[in-house]
């Protein structure tokens, strides 16, 4: 390679491939491309099948970094417990040597969250198969494990807020409880502004107080941002 080519490399932007895992779907797109990838996740869904179809959906479209949004609690880029709506085998899985590339992992609340942040206090909660959350600080991330945390009777948050809350409650009770939740971790936390995403926001006929609409689609953009983004602290 050429003094030449190699200053050419360096200018170039590098290209991040960001992969949104979720429960029924798992997403993909790259930095320099519209183009989303997708297809069906589910519960026997596990990290070997997720680099067999990265590998096959990218096949002929290159990239330099990977941004990995995860349904579960991840510390230090390390995942630290099975997903409950997904295969097994996460834990110890070496995704940058199935990938040959540099891998950031975060929890897939907080990729979104980052997407969608602007400034000041910031909770993102995820309405989607479970309940994601997340939270930004002037610019310092926090992912939250509230999901399986107990909320009232006995049942958790994602027990009233997840997929399974709205199938067995119906829409007007989850939408009531989604309402409650939100009371809730307002007064817990103190938020300027709330993000409320995932699948089933469009559930929702209207919004809670200081919340607005997420979209899927900031997932991508926090996932980009995770590496290009440098006043983040992750």
């Amino acid at each position: 390679m050429t003094a030449t080519q190699r200053e050419g490399m360096k200018k170039r932007r590098a290209i991040i491939l960001a992969v949104d895992i979720g429960g029924s779907h798992i997403k993909l797109k790259r930095s320099n491309a519209d183009e989303e990838m997708r297809e069906v996740s589910g519960a026997d869904f596990n990290p070997i099948s997720m680099i067999k179809m990265i590998k096959r959906l990218t096949e002929g479209k290159p990239f330099d970094k990977v941004s990995i949004g995860y349904p579960g609690p991840v510390v230090h880029n390390k995942i630290l417990a099975e997903p409950h709506n997904l295969g097994a085998g996460w834990v110890k899985f070496n995704f940058e040597k199935a990938l040959g590339k540099q891998v950031k992992i975060v929890n897939d609340a907080l990729m979104q969250a980052v997407g969608s942040y602007s400034r000041g206090r910031m909770l993102f909660l995820g309405l989607g198969t479970g309940l994601g959350a997340a939270m930004i600080v002037e610019n310092v991330t926090q992912p939250m494990e509230l999901a399986h945390l107990p909320f009232k009777k006995g049942k958790t948050f994602e027990d009233y807020a997840g997929k399974r809350g709205l199938q067995k409650l119906g829409i007007k009770k989850w939408r009531k409880n989604i309402f409650e939740i939100v009371d809730y971790l307002t007064a817990a936390l103190e938020p300027d502004s709330i993000v409320i995403g995932g699948g089933n926001v469009t559930k929702l006929d209207q919004m809670p107080p200081k919340c607005r609409v997420g979209s899927n689609a900031k997932a991508f953009t926090g996932g980009f941002a995770i590496w290009e983004n440098k006043d983040l602290i992750i």
